[in-house]
């Protein structure tokens, strides 16, 4: 078994799919790594690291494709803009991709991908259960973004987030405000209780309150009606408007009495839920700052250019785009290992692949094989019928019998 790693063709992607320390450990599962020469620069795993390791560096890219029977990528095609169309071409007959492929959020690629024939795992899609924990990449990427974010905000923040008692007087410590507290709020719930700051976040599931708490942060209360706020793998559910409305009248407060405010709720596959308004921007103080997590799709403020920094009634607000990358060392690190793992689910010890559709894991993960697009959720968006599942051996046997009598 060979997995090849490509070089990332995203523009900005720093990261790399695998890192040398983790290739001994496929080695022993017999799964041999080729990796594309310089495909780890920018995280800073140079060629020389990867062959040290056991890794044989390829050439060019078409090296990689052609000997490989699965490919890792951290954004596979789909997921990257049309940046890698050209590995279709590349790609064979049964040759496994593993990379975050934006499968819901940009269904009709997978098309493309069935008509190759090959098979999709969209790392995004990995559910959140007890045993996929250390495979699932929006977790592990998610808590380097919730740092990052608040390093953002500090940086551009005209204050220092720490109360400090000084000779020169007191200052008072930064204010900051969170909203969503999944993987990267609570990330960023604690960066900034490390630093110093007041720290008030909110999110929709009152049940995260401890784990707010916990970290050291303020649970923001508001009083709404949040049954079923969580929905599939963990996420906050899609809310209609009037919530969104109520929440946000609540929520005005909070955020005009915040120094920096990091938003991060995202909804797997739909639009960013719009919480903080332009009128709500209005009210900040000058030189307050947002950082908006959630900027790729569409954003959670309304005043959100993604990719850029604006500066709208005197506040700064960052959409920025693939935070992760700029952490790329150990980002990469991190999704390497949930590769590693998943690989792990899918080759034996013997070597050989494995793929059990009736499992939580490969079966909530695959999207295309055989030709054709399998993952339900992705079919449903395409608007393609429901595939039924194979009857299984005995009952078609008792079906047989019945028909012979």
């Amino acid at each position: 078994m060979i997995v090849g790693v490509p070089k990332e063709l995203y523009p900005g992607e720093a990261r790399v799919a695998m890192v040398p320390d983790l290739i001994p450990m496929l080695t022993k599962r017999g799964i041999e790594v080729v990796v594309e020469s310089g495909a780890g620069d920018a995280a800073g795993h140079l060629d020389a690291a990867y062959e040290k390791k056991g890794a044989k560096v390829a050439a060019g890219r078409d090296e990689v494709f052609e000997k490989a029977d699965i490919i890792a990528q951290v954004r596979s095609y789909g997921g990257d803009s049309d940046a890698s169309k050209d590995d279709l071409s590349r790609m064979k007959d049964g040759q496994l991709i593993l990379g975050q492929a934006d499968a819901l959020g940009n269904a009709e690629k997978t098309k493309e991908l069935a008509a190759k024939k090959v098979r999709l795992f969209s790392m995004e899609l990995i559910p959140r259960i007890t045993r996929a924990q250390s495979m699932d990449v929006l977790s592990s990427q998610a808590n380097i973004a919730g740092y990052k974010a608040v390093l953002i905000g500090g940086n551009e923040l005209p204050k220092m987030f720490p109360m400090m008692m000084t000779a020169a007087g007191t200052i008072a410590p930064a204010k900051l405000f969170v909203i969503g507290a999944g993987v990267a709020g609570l990330s960023a719930v604690a960066t900034a209780k490390r630093l110093g700051a007041v720290v008030h976040a909110f999110d929709v599931r009152p049940e995260v309150r401890e784990q707010i708490e916990s970290l050291g942060g303020k649970f923001v209360e508001v009083e709404l009606d949040t049954e079923e706020a969580e929905g599939e793998g963990g996420y906050a559910k899609e809310q209609s408007e009037e919530f969104l409305r109520k929440q946000r009248e609540l929520l005005a407060k909070v955020v005009a009495d915040s120094d920096v405010v990091v938003t991060t709720a995202a909804i797997p596959g739909k639009k960013s839920p719009l919480i903080v308004t332009a009128e709500m921007v209005k009210q900040m103080r000058p030189r307050s700052v947002i950082v908006d997590l959630a900027s790729e799709r569409g954003g959670n403020c309304e005043l959100t250019v993604h990719g850029e920094t604006v500066i709208e009634h005197g506040v700064t607000i960052i959409g920025p785009e693939n935070v992760t990358s700029t952490v790329a060392t150990h980002a990469s690190q991190m999704y390497a290992k949930n590769i590693q793992s998943l690989l792990n689910h899918l080759v034996d010890k013997e070597g050989k692949l494995t793929l059990d559709l009736d499992d939580e894991i490969t079966g909530g993960t695959l999207v295309t094989n055989d030709g054709d697009v399998i993952h339900p959720r992705v079919r449903e968006i395409l608007g393609l019928p429901e595939l039924k599942k194979p009857e299984p051996a005995e009952a078609k046997h008792e079906s047989n019998e019945k028909k012979e009598e």
